[in-house]
């Protein structure tokens, strides 16, 4: 057993967790160690109790190691552990880091440039179309969008990455086996088509509880360097999200509500608390400026950029005669309000286009 697979077999084991395990290999130097200790000297380690002991002393009789990595390689999946290159550097600095990543797709280094977009499962169609224009726009940026393969904010997030052709990473609440909700399964296949990856730290058959949910958003925390929440009610998995986000000491935005909508109360707290009020890309864009976000790896230099795609064209050849309000940009180009605004925030990144007062845009 090499140390890769001691990890896996540790993090199949119930009630030990990441906290532990540190503890155990303070004291026993490596995984491969730990599963070879008898009861006695795992007794010896500060939080490890009789009962976790005899967990980890008998953990050859409780948990299928062969049938498990035999199904990871039938599945063309990857496990990253704590040891490994690949492993995100974000989730190295938490507290209580995965022991392991169950990955279905490709983890690349610009997503560590991340921003994490949560909301409300429940959501109305204004949620619905903040959550696509944010994500479509961040996403056309170069950041990529973390959100959790759930219902509703989640899933429109995801979505408007796709769209874009950006990035976006799903670290979901049960294991890469049993993909939640069901009816997502489609939505994760084009996460994994060249757009992301489905993370989880969960074992392949893990189905998702109400214990599996809150361990999957502290990763959604943890992986980003800001977080956005869209729609949520008062009490609810992403103000949870955000509250671990701002104990990590990461940045919260939230787009404000109506304020006799449920669906918006948390968000309208959250701004009342101290959240920064966001009303499109834009607006994060500029704050996170202020952010060791290194733009140049996410957006390339104009001496490498590619030629543009003819929306770009055709908005930079609008601009050509002198400045114009969004409505003209829209009345000679065509196109919709949604291509033009998430095109123009691109222009603007690229140092193409600039942005004046009025909602005017002019050619830099």
């Amino acid at each position: 057993m090499n140390s890769r697979e001691a990890l896996i077999a540790l993090n199949m084991l119930p009630k030990i967790g990441p906290v532990r395990v540190r503890k155990l290999l303070e004291r026993f130097g490596s995984a491969e160690s730990i599963l070879s200790q008898n009861i006695d000297k795992l007794c010896g380690v500060s939080g490890i109790g009789p009962e976790t002991a005899e967990i980890i002393g008998s953990w050859e009789s409780r948990i299928d190691l062969s049938k498990e990595l035999q199904e990871v390689s039938n599945r063309g999946l990857a496990v990253l552990t704590l040891e490994d290159e690949g492993y995100p550097d974000a989730l190295r600095q938490m507290y209580d880091p995965p022991l392991v990543l169950y990955v279905w797709g490709e983890i690349k280094d610009v997503d560590r440039h991340a921003l994490a977009i949560v909301g409300s499962r429940k959501t109305s169609m204004y949620g619905v179309n903040a959550a696509r224009q944010f994500a479509f726009q961040l996403a056309s940026s170069g950041l990529t969008i973390v959100s959790g393969l759930a219902r509703g904010i989640d899933s429109y997030a995801h979505e408007g990455a796709i769209a874009a052709k950006g990035r976006t990473i799903s670290v979901i609440g049960s294991g890469l086996g049993q993909i939640y909700p069901p009816e997502n399964m489609s939505l994760a296949e084009s996460i994994v088509d060249g757009h992301g990856a489905v993370v989880s730290e969960f074992p392949l058959n893990t189905s998702p509880s109400k214990k599996t949910f809150p361990m999957r958003n502290r990763i959604v925390a943890a992986w980003s360097q800001a977080v956005l929440v869209v729609e949520c009610s008062e009490w609810s998995g992403a103000r949870i999200t955000a509250n671990l986000a701002g104990e990590m000491g990461k940045t919260i935005y939230a787009v404000p509500g109506q304020i006799d909508r449920p669906t918006s109360a948390g968000c309208n707290a959250m701004i009342r608390e101290g959240a920064i009020l966001v009303t499109s890309g834009h607006d994060i864009l500029d704050d996170m400026a202020t952010l060791p976000l290194e733009p140049s790896d996410a957006v390339e230099s104009s001496a490498n950029q590619p030629e543009m795609n003819h929306v770009e064209q055709a908005i930079c050849s609008a601009l050509e005669n002198g400045p114009l309000l969004l409505d003209e940009l829209l009345e000679i180009t065509k196109f919709s309000l949604p291509e033009v605004n998430a095109t123009l925030l691109k222009l603007e990144i690229m140092g193409k286009v600039q942005r004046l007062a009025g909602s005017r845009f002019c050619k830099k």
